[in-house]
């Protein structure tokens, strides 16, 4: 489907950004909770089906196949009043109640280092994943429960005219510990370090093939890759970065590489301060890191001075702020931020994703910052910094 000429400037607008050159203005979107899309359509009085995407004209959109590693439906253990229990093709129980922002993983088949070396991964280039709908954990597994997800190549094809549409992928930590549990994944590459990086191995491998195959299926259609891997909390890495360094990062790299090679810029997603492995990414030559935890001490501004234009950022608008913060404080750290788009190279997003807290009039009050103050020639006034 020809794709119009709006969205071939959002796509030139995140090409020249992620290049480190300046288009005609920052890109601008996010991730959204499906909790404050609903929220978003009550407070405007629009239908439910209206998108954020779409009602603000944002530069891009990101898609999730199947990446589970058995593809099968759901299996409902338990539903009582909205207290349900599945288990999901990564062989986890998962409990979702109504009301709580998140599930909780209640238990890993998994769950011997024995399974682990015995765990087998379905095909990764099986067509189901790209070409059929059904449940799936990563897009299905939420704050709500989403059964019957519409074949992901449909959803690219839908998109396509209108966005720069990304494919998505994890990498071996975010997968892994959906397989083993994260307290097995932290305690087994203490005791069993070497069988786990063979285990890790494995899913790189999977991983990769994900990849590959996605491309194949989109036919042209994808103009990026996210690779999703929280590999840090709040002050560091969740573990040593020697280990992730010699287990987790090739699986990283062979990625980048593959969607380079087919000239498909990468976004990393990790959550945390994972700052002491950004020169191996810079290394690797990601394209831009993803989100910038402004609440793990993250600031857009001083990292760019850091590093200059080695990588691209995106992210870093305080989500806590743009919920809770008076609107004077909002602008100047939206305004703020706004140097580390000098000369490129910096995609203006919340530090996450927009979570329920934030109302439709705060969402909005961003939007509008971005309109009028983010079309470079950048003019940020007494927030702009000299020395940038």
């Amino acid at each position: 489907m020809k794709r119009t000429e709006n969205c071939l400037a959002k796509l030139n607008r995140m090409n020249t950004a992620l290049a480190h050159g300046e288009p005609d203005k920052v890109p601008f979107s996010d991730f959204f909770w499906l909790t404050f899309i609903k929220r978003w359509q009550e407070e405007l009085g629009l239908p439910k089906d209206a998108s954020p995407y779409y009602h603000y004209d944002l530069d891009w959109i990101c898609t999730v196949p199947n990446m589970d590693p058995h593809i099968k439906d759901f299996e409902i253990i338990s539903d009582n009043d909205g207290d349900i229990l599945v288990r999901t093709g990564f062989e986890a129980l998962i409990r979702h109640r109504d009301g709580s922002q998140m599930p909780y993983f209640e238990h890993f088949e998994t769950d011997t280092i024995e399974k682990m070396n015995a765990f087998k991964f379905d095909d990764p280039w099986d067509e189901r994943r790209f070409f059929k709908g059904g449940d799936n954990q990563i897009a299905g597994v939420s704050e709500v429960i989403t059964r019957n997800s519409p074949p992901w190549v449909d959803s690219v094809k839908s998109l396509h005219p209108d966005f720069p549409v990304y494919g998505s992928v994890c990498e071996g930590h975010e997968l892994g510990w959906r397989i083993i549990g994260s307290e097995n994944m932290m305690m087994w590459m203490g005791l069993y370090p070497e069988e786990v990086g063979r285990f890790i191995k494995r899913v790189n491998e999977f991983n990769l093939e994900l990849v590959k195959a996605q491309i194949k299926a989109a036919d042209g259609m994808l103009d990026g890759m996210v690779i999703w891997g929280d590999v840090a909390y709040v002050n560091a890495m969740l573990f040593s970065p020697d280990y992730w360094r010699q287990h987790f990062k090739p699986g990283v790299k062979a990625i980048i590489d593959y969607c380079h090679s087919k000239h498909l810029p990468v976004i990393y997603h990790g959550c945390g301060n994972a700052s002491v492995i950004y020169p191996d990414f810079i290394e690797m030559g990601l394209d831009s890191y993803n989100p910038l935890e402004a609440k793990s001490g993250l600031d857009v501004v001083e990292i760019r001075k850091q590093y200059g234009h080695e990588m691209g950022f995106c992210g870093n608008i305080s989500a806590l702020n743009w919920a809770n913060a008076s609107l004077d404080d909002l602008k100047a750290e939206v305004l703020t931020k706004l140097n580390a788009a000098k000369g490129g190279g910096y995609i203006v997003q919340s530090d996450h994703s927009v979570p329920s807290n934030v109302s439709a009039e705060r969402y909005e009050f961003v939007v509008d910052l971005m309109k009028k103050y983010g079309k470079y020639p950048l003019d940020l006034g007494e927030f702009d910094i000299s020395d940038m």
